[in-house]
């Protein structure tokens, strides 16, 4: 016991010098880190090392006790580094006590749990986060969600992903932050300094982020699951690659490899992507870990059985193995056959210590297991009103023909819907530690937002699918009670009949979005459509609130439905937020970061496409032989960066201060916005270029700032934005990044369809 303190406070020490500031790059503080884990590693055998590099998941908690576990028996053996997913503040301090205690050399575990969007004060699904554009936020929701998680045990987090997906079909688009690399680097930062804070070590209310999965998981063919992505070395870096080079250079401490093969290759072990790519020209210095089994399913994909997959994956790079457990036994064999070096397993071991030595974890292995903490700092109330201020930020309104919304508090509403009154799937994908009985449905938050003021009137009107065995699949957990088809729609007709207008709570459940959970019919399930029809037909006012982790094929509804309000998944406060927003407290600004399909069909699609030799230059007119449908337009039915408001916004004309932009130098793009409408209200207004000629075909458009401005009703703001030559620059056929002088376009709008435009020439 006497060395294990010791051991602590030698830690404690060094670590206090390397983080007492926060200025990056000290060589004193580097020194003093990499003196105390040399002087550690000395101590450990290569099974000690290698046990570090095991990262086995704490399922096997949730019954027995922690002492007889089998996990338990790993850590006295220190065979494992840490574990994820244990959801017990008591547990994780436990088996730390048996990790500091119970060693020979006291090293801490490591914690890690899937923390996407919350804690248990759960926010809005990444991708709703995105379509707020406002990166403040989405840093102060990552900032809750480490003050949440690591007062109950968890010290690193699985998040941000920051997968480019422009496929509706692939489910963990909602994990995402859609379809543009600009929009994904920022909000990829901001994730990064929301978990992490300025001080890893100083705070115990900061954690590790894990930057996933690496790389290209959102481009898998066919938007199926698991499945291959084949690229060109072009394309990944100019469109796919940003984001995670964006919060590297933010400074994230970890990395998550992805399941899926790039042009054949595994991406954890794909050297070039881990060692030249991310080592090399990134300079990232942190641990890399596999996605959850990731090496053993290299067999699966035939590349090689577990042993020599454990071995591909080590020279590669890759640091730490979640779950599969081929960097212990099967690498202990490889390392004494000289397959894999010492210095490499070295190498590996030092990292995941390095991590830990940054968390504070050998000053202070409980440091994350504060029960206090736990019990009072946990869904509170400031954490709730945050989230239901930042869910509201998030929600789109898509359509509102004839001002329908907001609503009037008077008359009767009629709340229908399987969405209606479902608390368990207000909080989305990835919500594993969300308590549903702690926060209620939509029908109880607009009935206690209306009380006295106006009669919510309730129908469940449909199950999500006709099918039983279809909404079984569906919902996976999130169990919703069926009803008969007939008799729930006939409950819903009589229902609509007495009202003045009818909400309808419709569109996806939870489980619908997330991994595994790829879909080839991407409209509103079929019984929630024929509910839809039979409300439109009663020729009540009908608004939508669609609840949706992906862009659906909306082309009925937009043709029949008076007001569509997308609230996505808008966490634990969704009920109090869409009453916020439906009845105008909150005016809506949110805007799109995917591009919603008129079609499956023509998916994938994104907004900044490069154009064929054979553009269809007019959508309203067939030609035979253009890059064309010969039954749908190409465009989406709402484009990217679309989005509406309870008011209007007026642009003036745009101007730039020169027509040549001087190399070195800069050209200023200045709009006038107004507000003309009748509420105060908040727009985004974007910027996009267009490289006119290019040494390989360059999009249509490209996003490359956007400022978020509110305006009170009639104020104008002259909008202004910089563009210097790093914004038109990008990867070359022979991967040089550069510029093309000659003629750009820049446009300025309030989405990426309706822009007006103007030409700079770049020296």
């Amino acid at each position: 016991m006497k060395h294990i303190n010791k051991l602590f406070v030698l830690a404690g020490l060094a670590s206090a010098a390397l983080y007492g500031c926060t200025q990056p790059g000290n060589n004193t503080q580097e020194k003093e880190m990499d003196e105390f884990i040399s002087g550690l590693m000395d101590k450990m055998t290569l099974r000690e090392k290698l046990g570090q590099l095991n990262l086995p998941a704490g399922g096997d908690l949730t019954t027995g006790t922690v002492q007889n576990s089998n996990l338990a028996e790993m850590i006295r053996k220190q065979e494992l580094g840490g574990f994820f997913n244990v959801m017990s503040v008591e547990k994780i301090r436990e088996l730390q006590r048996i990790a500091v205690e119970e060693t020979r050399l006291g090293i801490p575990l490591v914690v890690g749990a899937d923390v996407i969007h919350g804690y248990q004060t759960i926010f809005p699904i990444p991708l709703a986060l995105a379509c707020s554009w406002d990166t403040l936020a989405t840093e102060r929701m990552a900032q809750i969600s480490a003050k949440e998680a690591t007062a109950n045990g968890i010290a690193w987090t699985f998040s941000p992903m920051v997968d480019i997906c422009r496929d509706a079909r692939w489910g963990r688009i909602a994990e995402g932050n859609g379809e543009d690399p600009f929009i994904g680097a920022m909000m990829a930062r901001a994730y990064v300094r929301g978990y992490q804070g300025e001080n890893l070590h100083e705070s115990d209310s900061s954690m590790m982020a894990c930057l996933k999965h690496f790389a290209l998981y959102g481009a898998s063919e066919s938007g199926r699951d698991y499945n291959r992505t084949d690229m060109s070395r072009v394309q990944m870096l100019n469109e796919y690659l940003p984001p995670y080079q964006a919060a590297v250079k933010a400074g994230v401490g970890t990395v998550m490899t992805s399941f899926n093969t790039i042009n054949g290759v595994p991406a954890t072990a794909d050297k070039w992507l881990i060692d030249d790519v991310l080592r090399k020209q990134w300079g990232f210095k942190g641990m890399i870990v596999t996605d959850y089994n990731s090496i053993a399913e290299m067999e699966i994909h035939g590349v090689a059985p577990l042993k020599e997959a454990g071995i591909m994956a080590m020279n590669a790079g890759t640091d730490m193995d979640m779950v599969a457990q081929s960097f212990l036994n099967p690498m202990e064999e490889a390392v004494n056959e000289g397959k894999v070096s010492k210095a490499r397993i070295d190498e590996a071991c030092r990292r995941v210590l390095e991590m830990k030595y940054k968390l504070g974890l050998f000053e202070n292995p409980y440091k994350y297991c504060n029960v206090e903490r736990a019990q009072t700092e946990t869904y509170s109330e400031a954490n709730r009103a945050e989230a239901r201020r930042i869910a509201a930020e998030t929600f789109v309104l898509m359509k509102n023909e004839n001002q329908l919304l907001p609503l009037a508090m008077k008359g009767r509403i009629a709340l229908i819907g399987p969405m209606a009154d479902a608390a368990n799937n207000m909080c989305g994908m990835w919500s594993p530690t969300c308590d549903p009985s702690r926060h209620s449905s939509l029908l109880e938050r607009l009935r206690a937002a209306t009380k006295g003021k106006a009669e919510i009137l309730y129908a469940k009107g449909s199950n999500v699918y006709y099918d039983a065995g279809m909404e079984a699949g569906a919902v996976g957990g999130r169990t919703l009670q069926r009803g008969d088809n007939q008799k729930l729609y006939a409950e819903a007709m009589a229902v609509a009949s007495r009202a003045d207008v009818i909400v309808a709570a419709v569109g996806e459940c939870a489980e619908m979005t997330g991994e595994s959970a790829s879909r080839t019919d991407i409209r509103i399930p079929d019984a929630q459509r024929h509910l839809l029809e039979g409300l439109v037909k009663t020729g009540k006012p009908v608004v939508v609130l669609l609840f949706t982790g992906r862009p659906l094929d909306l082309t009925w509804e937009s043709e029949h439905v008076p007001a569509i309000l997308n609230v996505w998944f808008g966490g634990s406060e969704t009920g109090d937020a869409v009453a916020d927003v439906l009845f105008g407290k909150t005016v809506p600004s949110g805007k799109l970061t995917t591009t919603f399909p008129r079609t499956v069909g023509q998916l994938p699609l994104y907004y900044s496409q490069t154009t064929t030799g054979r553009p269809d230059g007019d959508p309203t007119t067939f030609n035979r032989f253009m890059s064309n449908y010969i039954d749908c337009p190409n465009d989406g039915l709402y484009p990217f960066g679309y989005g509406l408001s309870y008011t209007t916004f007026e642009y003036g004309e745009m101007k730039l201060s020169s027509e040549t932009l001087p190399k070195g130098g800069n050209i200023t793009v200045t709009v006038p916005v107004k507000n003309t409408g009748n509420y105060d209200g908040t727009e985004i207004v974007q910027l996009y270029i267009h490289d006119q000629y290019a040494d390989i075909a360059r999009p249509v458009k490209e996003l490359k700032d956007f400022r978020r401005i509110t305006l009170k009703k009639g104020e104008s703001q002259a909008v202004t934005f910089t563009l210097t030559e790093d914004d038109l620059k990008y990867y070359n056929a022979d991967l040089v990044y550069k510029y093309d002088a000659g003629a750009f376009q820049v446009m300025v709008g309030p989405n990426s369809r309706d822009v007006q435009s103007a030409s700079f020439n770049a020296e």
